[in-house]
């Protein structure tokens, strides 16, 4: 019989599961709770078990290791308690549990364990289960060949249409995305790819050689995971073969992890933006670890800031002539950092996607230099009259202070653009460029920008 699927718990029936769960684990409920385990789509659970204590944690999973889900239910769980989780499980019991999940989940489990504790594991494997899973930890966990499936459907070009659906009848249960077939000749070399929809509606006698699409879109086993990610989904693709350098088909990598590639890089990116490391599990994180994290981008802040004490102490005889100034010191440099973390926002998330191409440089920096140039004049006079109809003396307060805004403003939006694509051509991650780097950066220089054109204005 067919079973039914499980649907994807989140908001209110999440909470209702977690709070029903904690309830029984109370009670020891251990039956009810076995009977709620086995009816929860495993992301459910691990959706929950994020919010249970360390040793409710514990004692919960052992309930779970007894039942049919645990590989499922490891497969979806954040890997910080994965790994406490696992870590007082026997090799041999590990091994069993390995050897149910899919190859590419094992060897993301693996990669997360001790080295130790995943050797003995591995010992403890079937050799046919453990070569396969070695073969993926040869290579990088963030490229194609670290996210890839080694269980998918190929057939030889010389099967006719007859024989192929025999064996896709044969073997899809144990395959991956049997929506796309891949055809291989030779020793394995991948030569064309057919749907499974256009493998029906061809005569039976035909060669698959002789009705394939032979333009193929594929991927290295070193191909970047934010690439692969980029070309699945540029293409709108279910599945992207994997191919060694001798163009041999090794594996493909399915839509669902490129789901989660997809969130691992937005997640990383949005993280140093806001300056705040890159570390996905942060809030996992004990204390002093997360102080850690953190406290190297906010160094950078402080030290933006005391640089920007001095530069303002330096101007200390301007601001006693003319107290005013100070007024709009905030403000100024507040404008020059919004639009900077505007521009650079815009710009990495455009490198992300491919909005933003490398080779039109200079027509990228020029668009956002003249946006600066309009925002910032706009801004500029209003605050330029603000500040002249507020303070009648002196005479060229307002302007001052206006041409500031259209200064800072320019020059931010500048910046905020040049860094994150100078970094891009450096092959650095253009991230690390937003958050407290520009920011910081545009604090010290707006109020540089400031008071010079303070000093030949008003003549201080």
């Amino acid at each position: 019989m067919e079973k039914t699927p499980k649907r994807e718990m989140i908001g209110l029936e999440g909470e209702v599961l977690l709070n029903t769960l904690r309830r029984l684990y109370r009670r020891g409920a251990v039956d009810n709770i076995t009977k709620l385990i086995t009816k929860t789509h495993p992301a459910d659970l691990a959706w929950i078990f994020r919010s249970l204590p360390p040793g409710e944690q514990k004692d919960i999973f052992q309930i779970i290791a007894k039942t049919d889900i645990v590989s499922d239910f490891l497969s979806e769980l954040d890997s910080s308690i994965m790994v406490e989780l696992v870590s007082g499980l026997s090799p041999s019991f590990m091994a069993a549990i390995v050897s149910e999940m899919a190859s590419d989940d094992a060897a993301d489990l693996l990669e997360a364990l001790p080295e130790e504790v995943a050797r003995e594991i591995r010992a403890h494997m079937e050799t046919e289960e453990r070569e396969e899973v070695e073969e993926l930890l040869k290579y990088d966990p963030e490229t194609a060949g670290g996210i890839m499936s080694p269980d998918f459907m190929y057939l030889d070009e010389n099967l006719t249409v007859e024989e192929a659906i025999k064996k896709v009848q044969k073997r899809s249960e144990e395959k991956e995305m049997v929506f796309y077939l891949y055809i291989t000749h030779g020793e394995g070399q991948l030569a064309g790819v057919l749907s499974l929809r256009e493998l029906l509606m061809h005569p039976m006698h035909r060669k698959l050689k002789n009705i394939m699409n032979t333009n193929v879109i594929s991927v290295t086993t070193d191909t970047d995971q934010e690439e692969v990610a980029h070309i699945v989904s540029q293409y709108n693709l279910l599945a992207v073969p994997v191919v060694d350098a001798t163009f041999k088909l090794v594996g493909i990598v399915t839509v669902d992890d490129i789901i989660d590639v997809l969130r691992e890089e937005a997640t990383e990116d949005f993280l140093q933006m806001a300056g705040a490391g890159k570390e996905q599990e942060i809030l996992l994180k004990p204390l002093h670890k997360k102080i850690m994290l953190r406290a190297p981008w906010l160094l950078v802040a402080w030290i933006g800031g005391v640089g920007a004490m001095f530069i303002i102490n330096h101007f200390q005889g301007e601001l006693q002539k003319v107290l005013a100034l100070a007024s709009f010191i905030p403000i100024i440099g507040g404008m020059g950092g919004n639009i900077a973390t505007q521009s650079s926002s815009i710009i990495v998330r455009g490198l992300a996607t491919g909005r933003v191409d490398l080779g039109h440089y200079f027509a990228t920096i020029a668009k956002e230099f003249l946006l600066g140039i309009v925002l910032g004049s706009s801004f500029g006079i209003i605050l330029g009259l603000l500040a002249h109809a507020k303070y009648q003396t002196p005479m060229y307060l307002g302007l001052v202070v206006g041409l500031s805004v259209a200064i800072v403003m320019t020059v931010a939006a500048t910046v905020g653009t040049t860094v994150p694509l100078v970094l891009k051509k450096l092959h650095i991650d253009p991230a690390v460029a937003t958050g407290p780097f520009i920011t910081t950066t545009i604090d010290v220089l707006g109020v540089t920008l400031y008071f010079s054109i303070a000093r030949i204005f008003l003549h201080l």
